[in-house]
């Protein structure tokens, strides 16, 4: 009870008219619903309800936020249901609650599918309200500080998951010291050598450092103070995670880093603040190209500040942020900061401050596979950010990296959509240019420009990126419509009747062959997962009977076609065109088919069949007319060529790992490349040697069990 008295006292210190009987009767029913329930610590459950609770507090949100956070376990973990905390506790209350219990038990495929669908629904609750999000920083933040007391397996993957989704969203919301620790918390358990090595270094330069801190924060404060800027500074070290990062982008040791420390100088007002940098810039060298100004171009995630970088009093580097004391506020509390009060109602989710929320909602509209949507929310929210105007002289932030592209979607969809040029500071530019801090971009658009599968190479934003892959999938899906009605009427034409006649036939045969309709029937024959001569066999099997029973008097199209490029003897391509083993045989490298997958052919002339999977995009850009069936030879013992990409940790002995599991398998590794990451991550493709795509699969799962190993992905061939 010690610990609800704190929060209590808490919450009446910043809320005078909170209502804190709520508060009570939610830990009094968090208490008798978690009753029996420990921890892996040994502890009562509810200790965690409570922790959680206790940061919420710190963070100073509302009561129904408190609330939420005591009882936020409640719908999953135990019999009580969102009906129930709503009727005793408030409609609010209950939906926070809601928005933070995980998806029930239902037929993921993988734990990767269903980490996304449960972050894709805590996401739509928290456009709804944002405090969702804010329980839920909270409640992971308690679970990684208790996350020793997990088996190393799970430990790694929640801090993975804690490094790539939580910490940028707690940095995206402006929550710095959230942030903070969650990064240093997951450094500790994904690098835990490094961790410990990094660890002992700050403390073994703590007082040396303290020493200096001290120095040069009297320094600045008297120089500030004898030029008429009164102010507070504060000096500060950078957190484990930051030093190491800054380690290994310069590969440096840490006694080579001499920026590890940064000053903050907290002045009454904005005016002061830009005095407080005039005379820290002639007071000490500023080092050129590292002022920002982030007081006239504040952050997406409301940060203002006016950061620089000078020669310091002994001859070294040292940083310099200047801000009000709200501004401060801000920039640890961030959104959190920003709470207003209207009758107790929190702020509108339509307020501009949600703005790339609203965003990365808009893109999970048309995204409908769960891990496609996790990789572009990734994209999103992490890593740094570059400041662009439109011609109007509107700001636009968007991801480093980013292409006109992305600034076109950012403006408008329909601009991306017509994107054909850009002119960057009134300079035509290519489509690939990346843009810069302080651009001014015009978007040039054609009315018959379309996007095209190379603009998947080129853009950054979520919102590119879905906008592109949904209209490249709905081209391909026309293109199936065009292509299955074309196939099927000339096939009804050889029969004398077409697809209006035919019409009580088609949906007959739909139904038989598990289609909804005829026009699903349609787009399946136009991708080639069901063949006209099965749709005729259901709807028409008299007359299907009498075409197979028709004498074959002319040479096909494939013999023709292929008469130069036949030899007389068995395939060892593991493949059968229309019955014959004896054609020249190539595998598509766009989608590298595997013994096992699903296959159409492609006629070429002078260079046989071209093998494609049936799902391939690029085949079903090609001739229709030249479309040939294909299957694989169950007595092949042919070996094809795969790529396989694994994402994991950049640390030693790992690749060792990796490659034994190939080993293990009996496949080979034909090449790799390999290749790391800023945030301490590798990238490594594996091209291999498997029999069919059952071989596949156990090397796949056989690598995603790897301590370390975040995802593993077959690519295409082309993929280095």
């Amino acid at each position: 009870m010690h610990q609800l008295d704190q929060i209590l006292s808490e919450v009446a210190g910043y809320f005078p008219s909170a209502d804190l009987p709520l508060v009570r009767r939610a830990y009094q029913f968090a208490a008798q619903a978690h009753d029996g329930q420990t921890r892996k610590s040994g502890d009562p459950y509810v200790t965690h309800p409570l922790a959680v609770a206790q940061i919420i507090a710190e963070l100073k949100l509302d009561v129904a936020s408190v609330c939420a956070g005591l009882l936020h376990d409640c719908v999953e973990d135990t019999s009580a249901t969102v009906e129930q905390l709503s009727e005793l506790f408030g409609k609010e209350v209950a939906f926070l609650v809601e928005g933070v219990t995980k998806l029930g038990k239902l037929p993921y495929s993988t734990r990767e599918e269903q980490q996304a669908e449960n972050f894709r629904k805590m996401l739509l609750a928290m456009a709804r309200d944002i405090r969702v999000i804010l329980v839920k920083l909270c409640d992971r933040l308690d679970n990684m500080r208790s996350l020793h007391h997990l088996p190393p397996e799970k430990q790694e993957r929640i801090a993975a998951e804690t490094m790539q989704i939580y910490a940028p969203l707690a940095n995206r919301l402006g929550i710095q010291w959230v942030k903070v620790e969650l990064e240093d918390l997951a450094f500790k358990y994904l690098y835990p050598g490094e961790y410990e090595q990094l660890a002992q270094d700050v403390a073994k330069s703590r007082a040396e450092r303290l020493e200096y801190i001290q120095t040069v924060e009297k320094l600045i404060a008297k120089e500030m103070v004898d030029n008429g800027v009164p102010c507070e500074v504060m000096g500060r070290a950078k957190h484990l995670w930051s030093i190491y990062q800054k380690m290994k982008r310069t590969q440096r040791p840490f006694e080579e880093i001499h920026d590890a420390i940064g000053f903050r100088v907290i002045t009454d007002s904005q005016m002061h603040c830009y005095q407080g940098l005039g005379v820290a810039h002639q007071t000490w060298t500023p080092i050129p190209g590292r002022f920002k100004d982030y007081i006239a171009l504040p952050k997406p995630n409301l940060y203002q500040s006016l950061h620089t970088a000078v020669i310091g009093p002994r001859g070294e580097r040292i940083e310099v942020q200047i801000r009000t004391r709200e501004m401060n506020l801000v920039a640890e509390h961030g959104i959190a900061a920003h709470w207003k009060y209207k009758e107790g109602k929190p702020i509108a989710p339509d307020d501009k401050k949600f703005g790339w929320l609203r965003q990365l909602m808009e893109s999970q509209k048309e995204l409908r596979d769960p891990t496609e949507f996790l990789e572009s929310v990734k994209i999103d929210l992490f890593g740094d950010e570059v400041y662009v105007f439109t011609p109007g002289g509107d700001v636009k932030a968007l991801p480093k990296g980013s292409c006109p592209i992305d600034f076109a979607y950012a403006v408008h969809s329909s601009i991306g959509d017509h994107c054909s040029g850009a002119r960057v500071n009134g300079m035509i530019v290519p489509l690939r240019y990346q843009l810069r801090n302080g651009d001014t971009i015009e978007i040039i658009t054609n009315p018959n420009q379309k996007p095209n599968k190379d603009w998947l190479k080129l853009v950054k934003t979520a919102k590119a990126r879905t906008k592109v892959r949904y209209l490249l999938r709905t081209e391909q899906r026309d293109k199936a419509v065009t292509l299955g009605t074309d196939l099927l009427d000339k096939a009804l034409r050889k029969h004398d009747t077409t697809l209006v006649r035919a019409e009580k036939q088609l949906k007959n045969a739909a139904t038989e062959l598990r289609c909804m309709n005829v026009d699903e029937l349609i787009i399946q024959i136009g991708y080639g997962k069901i063949t006209t001569q099965q749709v005729l066999e259901k709807a028409l099997p008299e007359l299907a009977k009498k075409t197979d029973e028709l004498p074959q008097k002319t040479e096909s199209m494939l013999k023709t076609l292929l008469r130069k490029v036949t030899s007389r003897r068995t395939s060892t391509s593991g493949i059968k065109v229309a019955g014959e083993e004896d054609i020249l045989v190539r595998f598509a490298k766009c989608c590298s088919p595997l013994p096992g997958d699903p296959i159409v052919g492609f006629i070429t002339r002078g260079r046989g069949v071209t093998v494609h999977r049936r799902d391939c995009d690029q085949g079903l850009d090609l001739d229709p007319e030249r479309r040939i069936d294909v299957e694989w030879d169950g007595n092949s013992k042919t070996q094809h060529e795969v790529a396989i990409q694994v994402l994991c940790s950049d640390k030693p002995g790992l690749l060792a790992h990796i490659s034994q599991s190939f080993t293990d398998q009996g496949v080979n590794i034909n090449q790799a490349h390999c290749r790391a990451t800023e945030d301490g991550r590798a990238v490594n493709t594996f091209h291999a040697s498997v029999k069919d795509l059952d071989q596949l699969k156990s090397v796949i799962r056989s690598l995603t069990r790897i301590k370390g190993v975040f995802s593993v992905d077959r690519v295409s061939a082309d993929v280095a």
